[in-house]
């Protein structure tokens, strides 16, 4: 009797081990179910969730924004999708340059008394802009269109580096309004991409 009081003992004790672990393993697949995998933003995302409240915060928005649309276009294959890609990062860059050309660089050089980092960065505006004129309203050709990308992909990198880690910093060192600084290139941005719709 003894042993079939701890054989009964046993078997329920087996079953709720049992019994728990299946509710672990389905709570363990629900979970498992509901993780997605993480997904970098769309440059659409990025656009749409950006609002930036002062210049340099715009503008280094616009920065990420073109990136994101590098990336996207790097792991495009199809014509179509590049083809838009390429028309969203020339309307992009041309825009971005305008308005730091027409409102943040002048107030910048004026703010620093500066004859090297504006004039400097204006000449890449100027190399940049004929990187766009070589691939906008272009088919997607093959490898020298990507190529072209690329390596305007690299130069716009390199420009954006050189931006955030001399001009910026200096340009947050002046007593420059950045916040009207912001609402100016704001507006104005929203102008010129009205324009290029």
């Amino acid at each position: 009797m003894a042993t079939a009081i701890k054989k009964t003992l046993h078997d329920e004790k087996v079953a709720s081990v049992n019994k728990s672990m299946l509710t672990n393993k389905e709570t363990t697949s629900k979970k498992n179910a509901a993780i997605k995998p993480i997904k970098k933003p769309t440059a659409a995302q990025l656009k749409a969730n950006s609002k930036p409240q002062d210049a340099i915060a715009l503008l280094r928005a616009d920065h990420k924004l073109v990136s994101t649309l590098f990336d996207e276009y790097e792991s495009a294959r199809s014509t179509n999708k590049k083809k838009e890609l390429v028309t969203k990062i020339c309307t992009e860059l041309t825009v971005h340059a305008q308005v730091e050309e027409e409102i943040f660089y002048p107030a910048v050089k004026l703010a620093l008394k500066d004859k090297e980092l504006i004039p400097e960065a204006t000449v890449e505006h100027a190399t940049l802009k004929d990187l766009i004129a070589q691939v906008e309203g272009v088919e997607p050709d093959g490898e020298m269109f990507d190529a072209k990308i690329k390596v305007m992909s690299e130069y716009v990198k390199h420009h954006v580096k050189e931006e955030q880690n001399e001009i910026f910093p200096k340009a947050k060192a002046t007593k420059l309004d950045m916040l009207e600084l912001g609402e100016k290139i704001a507006q104005r941005k929203k102008e010129l991409l009205a324009a290029h719709k």
